[in-house]
């Protein structure tokens, strides 16, 4: 079973599609007046699809259980084909996609034990996904290729070489997944001159975005967010809200994070935890969503 523990819980929404063909338009006609022994076709197919698609992670095994928060059938009758439209939807970490083609040949099974007493010429074909959504899947970025970053990491003993730097890297890797060319990756001490000396310098210097990792917990030596707040026009709340409640469903002690987001004019600052695991979930928290505000600053 894949690995979906460190992706987000979004909108997911997929559409698939079976064919039903009978041998004579009298089938047709008894489908429409509902004179089909075995009763109402359309009716008793679809109660068959909602209750199948609900045991599809049963049937496969590696399909996830998963909230189905919707589920729409369609049927569309051209001359001897009934085509079945099966949408389901989800708010959850994975796709719906075998879902819905599942529940479609779940629909189109039913169809045909209920139609074989009269029609011996039934087939079932063109099982196929039509449609698959994200909510997310759609975007796109018009200045992501003119986006430029910097990674700066915070932590004495990275600095001095005690440790070796891991979650800087980790932000990195996420950055280059999502195309966005790094200018800067630099060490630092956790001292706030400095750390807002290297604020302005790059902002100076139009980088886009600045990357801080570590210093936001609540030892004594933890001042990264208390030196860049200052130097914030705005922060965005929404940001680090998502960082947080994406890290607490992970462990109990990210609410102790004092990850900070917000923008110096159009150059967008973020500080995310030094861990390697706390720098990495951040960005899956908010990338690639967060490049959205580009579209924002650059208009502004």
């Amino acid at each position: 079973m894949v690995d979906i523990t460190n992706k987000s819980t979004i909108l997911r929404i997929a559409t698939a599609q079976a064919v039903v063909t009978v041998s004579t338009i009298e089938t047709i006609k008894a489908i429409q007046n509902n004179t089909v022994p075995k009763g109402n076709v359309f009716a008793m197919s679809k109660a068959a699809g909602l209750l199948g698609v609900k045991k599809t992670p049963y049937i496969f095994p590696l399909s996830h259980l998963l909230p189905i928060e919707f589920t729409g059938i369609e049927y569309e009758i051209n001359t001897l084909e009934i085509k079945v439209l099966f949408t389901v939807k989800t708010i959850y970490k994975t796709g719906v996609e075998i879902e819905a083609m599942h529940g479609a040949s779940v629909v189109a099974l039913n169809m045909y034990d209920m139609l074989k007493p009269i029609d011996k010429g039934i087939e079932i074909k063109s099982i196929k996904l039509i449609e698959k959504k994200v909510n997310n899947s759609n975007f796109k970025d018009r200045f992501k290729k003119d986006l430029k970053a910097v990674v700066i990491v915070c932590s004495d003993a990275v600095f001095t070489g005690k440790k070796e730097d891991k979650a800087g890297k980790s932000v990195v890797e996420k950055l280059h997944i999502c195309n966005v060319p790094i200018a800067d990756y630099i060490v630092i001490p956790d001292e706030k001159n400095i750390i807002q000396e290297k604020a302005k310098k790059y902002q100076s210097e139009n980088i886009d975005l600045i990357i801080f990792t570590g210093g936001t917990g609540m030892s004594v030596t933890d001042i990264t967010p208390d030196a860049i707040l200052p130097l914030l026009d705005r922060r965005i709340p929404g940001i680090e809200e998502t960082i947080r409640n994406y890290g607490q469903d992970r462990t109990p002690y990210a609410m102790l994070s004092r990850s900070v987001a917000g923008t110096i004019n159009n150059t967008l600052v973020l500080a995310l935890p030094g861990s390697t695991n706390g720098a990495k979930e951040s960005m899956e928290a908010i990338f690639p969503a967060v490049l959205n505000v580009f579209k924002m600053l650059k208009r502004s």
